[in-house]
């Protein structure tokens, strides 16, 4: 077996370092990485619904309902009807979330900063230029279903 690791399997663990390290430096802040994760896509997205708001997370709405109710126990969430359809709550960010947001951030900064130490900023562009193209592709191609017979190249 090669020692070198794949793509994949380096993607995966720079990610899985940077959430442990955002986490070592966010405990302060009293959120679970469920939390905190929830938090910052809802500030990207209020007004989505629960069911919206599961997807983009990847997590099955009843987890997403647990999250939900203990940010809304700590006054950082709360949930508003939808205007024609009872069925619906929408999501929607309290003035009490946004200072937890701004030191969600620049703890965020921090670890970030922390990875990309030795890093020049022209690596740094082209990093996130290669990245955003390869994200480009992976959501095209998840659009098209597999094709039995294709072969797994790696």
């Amino acid at each position: 077996m090669n020692a070198t690791p794949t793509l994949g399997f380096l993607l995966h663990d720079v990610a899985r370092l940077l959430r442990k390290r955002f986490e070592q430096r966010a405990k302060c802040l009293g959120l679970t990485r469920s939390q905190w994760q929830t938090l910052a896509y809802l500030s990207n997205n209020e007004g989505i619904h629960q069911g919206g708001l599961a997807e983009i997370l990847e997590v099955e709405p009843i987890t997403l309902v647990r999250i939900l109710d203990k940010l809304a126990e700590r006054g950082l969430i709360e949930r508003r009807q939808h205007p024609t359809d009872r069925r619906i709550w929408l999501l929607y960010m309290r003035d009490e979330a946004h200072p937890l947001l701004a030191e969600m951030r620049e703890l965020g900064d921090t670890t970030r900063a922390e990875a990309l130490q030795g890093v020049s900023v022209e690596q740094r562009e082209q990093l996130f230029h290669i990245l955003s193209l390869m994200k480009t592709n992976l959501v095209q191609a998840c659009r098209s279903p597999v094709d039995e017979n294709e072969t797994n190249d790696g």
